[in-house]
C-alpha cells in the first residue's frame, strides 16, 4: 500500500508528534504493516526534481496511490490561486497539488486539526484564506468539495487534534491497510470512532475533584479546572486520558485544561483557553449530553458532600491531606 504525505500550512506537529510512537516506532510499524512510504518531506531521501518527477508519475495514474495523507491547512489565497503555498520546485500551489492527487487516491487522510478543519493556521484574520481539506470549520467544504468521495467511497478521514496522537495516526493507517474502516466508522466531523467515541474527561486523573466539583481556582493546584479554568474534557472528543502520549502524558494530567483540539473553530474561542465563560456565575460550557438544571443541582448536591480531604488538595499544589487509613475489620 502506498501512502504520500503533503505537508501544508502548519507547524509540521503532527509528524514531531507521529515519529513520538512507540512499541513499536513509526517505521517498523509501517513497514511491518506492509505500507511503503512513496514520499514525506520531513523523513524521506527524495528532494527536488526526484519528487517532483514522482508527483508528476502519481498524477498521471503511473505510480497507484492508495493512501493520501496531508498535514497542514491549504491555503487558497490570493483570490483562490493557492500561489501563497507553492510546493517548491514544481511551480504549482499546494491546493492544485490537492486537487490533482486526491482524485488519484483510494484513501484520503487529513491529519492535524489544520488539515481537517483550518485549526491555528486560520486563527485571526486568516489572510491566506486557509481551510481544511474538506472543511472550513465546521462547515463542509474546504479546499475539496464537500461531495467529494475517494476511491473507496469515504470521505476525507479527519484525524483531528492539535497535534494528533501518533497512535490516532498509525491506527487509522493500519485499518484502512485492512479495510476495516468503513462509513460507519466515522462520526459526523468525519473522525475515526475508535478515538472519537469517547471523551477526553475518560480517564482524566482529575475526575474525582470533578465528582465532588472542587475546583482549581489557578493552574499550579490539582482540583477540576472546568469551574474556573476553561476545561472542556467533558465537551471534547478524544482518547487523550485513556491512552496517553508516550504512556504518561496528557493535557490535564499536566494540569493545563482541554481546550478541544480536535473540535473545529477551537483556535477562537472568544475568551481566553484558562478562563472559563460564565454567567450568573454558572458556567457556559456545561457537559454537553446532561440538561443542564440537572447538572447544577447534582453539582449543589456534591459541593455539599465534599471531603476535607477533596476541597483541601483541589486549591493545593500537592497532596495535602492523604486519604484516611481504614483499620480492618475485627481489630483493635
Amino acid at each position: 500500500m502506498n501512502l504520500l504525505w503533503l505537508q501544508a500550512a502548519g507547524c509540521g506537529g503532527c509528524t514531531m508528534s507521529l515519529l513520538c510512537a512507540e512499541n513499536p516506532n513509526v517505521f517498523d510499524l509501517l513497514d511491518g504493516a506492509g505500507v511503503n512510504v512513496l514520499w514525506h518531506p520531513a523523513i524521506s531521501l527524495e528532494t527536488g526534481v526526484e519528487v517532483s518527477c514522482l508527483l508528476s508519475a502519481v498524477e498521471a495514474g503511473e505510480i497507484p496511490l492508495d493512501i493520501l495523507a496531508v498535514e497542514g491547512a491549504i491555503a487558497r489565497g490570493p483570490h483562490g490561486t493557492g500561489r501563497y503555498q507553492m510546493l517548491s520546485g514544481t511551480g504549482r500551489s499546494m491546493l492544485d497539488w490537492l486537487r490533482a492527487l486526491a482524485p488519484r487516491a483510494r484513501h484520503v487522510m487529513a491529519v492535524g486539526t489544520c488539515a481537517t478543519y483550518g485549526g491555528i493556521t486560520t486563527a485571526g484574520g486568516n489572510p491566506s484564506d486557509a481551510v481544511g481539506v474538506q472543511y472550513e470549520g465546521a462547515l463542509g467544504g474546504g479546499a475539496l468539495l464537500a461531495s467529494f468521495r475517494a476511491g473507496d467511497g469515504l470521505p476525507v478521514i479527519n484525524v483531528a487534534g492539535c497535534p494528533t496522537h501518533p497512535d490516532w495516526v498509525t491506527e487509522t493507517l493500519l485499518l484502512l491497510k485492512s479495510g476495516a474502516l468503513g462509513p460507519a466508522d466515522l462520526d459526523e466531523l468525519g473522525r475515526p470512532l475508535f478515538y472519537a467515541q469517547h471523551l477526553v474527561h475518560h480517564g482524566c486523573p482529575k475526575n474525582e475533584f470533578y465528582e465532588y466539583k472542587a475546583s482549581a481556582e489557578m493552574l499550579s493546584e490539582m482540583g477540576c479546572m472546568m469551574e474556573h479554568l476553561g476545561c472542556v474534557g467533558t465537551q471534547a472528543v478524544g482518547d487523550c486520558n485513556i491512552r496517553p502520549w508516550n504512556g504518561t502524558g496528557s493535557c490535564t494530567s499536566g494540569g493545563y485544561p482541554c481546550i478541544a483540539c480536535t473540535a473545529p473553530e477551537f483556535e477562537e474561542p472568544r475568551h481566553p483557553f484558562t478562563e472559563t465563560p460564565k454567567i450568573a456565575g454558572i458556567p457556559v460550557g456545561l457537559p454537553s449530553d446532561m440538561p443542564k438544571a440537572w447538572f447544577m443541582a447534582l453539582a449543589s448536591l456534591s459541593k455539599a458532600a465534599t471531603p476535607k480531604r477533596i476541597a483541601t488538595n483541589a486549591i493545593a499544589d500537592r497532596v495535602e491531606v492523604t486519604p484516611t487509613l481504614r483499620k480492618p475489620k475485627g481489630r483493635t
